[in-house]
């Protein structure tokens, strides 16, 4: 059974920095690619950013690349996500996701994906 749980959101001011972390389990962390997506109310589930199996590429939304930065562990089965600079339009319920097949690159759509965590709240003020 693979499980992931977020962590990190919260409530912060424009400008301000928030890193979130996903702690993975049942699974052979280290040879699948992750990705971070974000839902805001009203919207779909949009991509924000991925991380090969190994860590060697990435690749990051348009909306957030310059400012967010995801790295990984695989010593602690965790995947991090370094947001800088936030903006009110980046708040959203954030969830964590492994992608389906092992040793891939960056993977950008939902369907890539097969086991997404609960998600973890960040809003952030004007």
């Amino acid at each position: 059974q693979v499980q992931l749980v977020e962590s990190g959101g919260g409530l912060v001011q424009a400008g301000g920095s928030l890193r979130l972390s996903c702690a993975a389990s049942g699974r052979t962390f280290s040879s699948y690619a992750m990705g971070w997506f974000r839902q805001a109310p009203g919207k779909e589930r949009e991509f924000v950013a991925g991380i090969s199996w190994s860590g060697g590429r990435t690749y990051y939304a348009d909306s957030v690349k310059g400012r967010f930065t995801i790295s990984r562990d695989n010593a602690k089965n965790t995947v991090y996500l370094q947001m800088n600079s936030l903006k009110p339009e980046d708040t959203a319920v954030y969830y964590c996701a492994v992608g389906r097949s092992p040793y891939s690159g960056v993977y950008y759509y939902t369907g890539q994906y097969d086991y997404w965590g609960q998600g973890t709240q960040v809003t952030v003020s004007p």
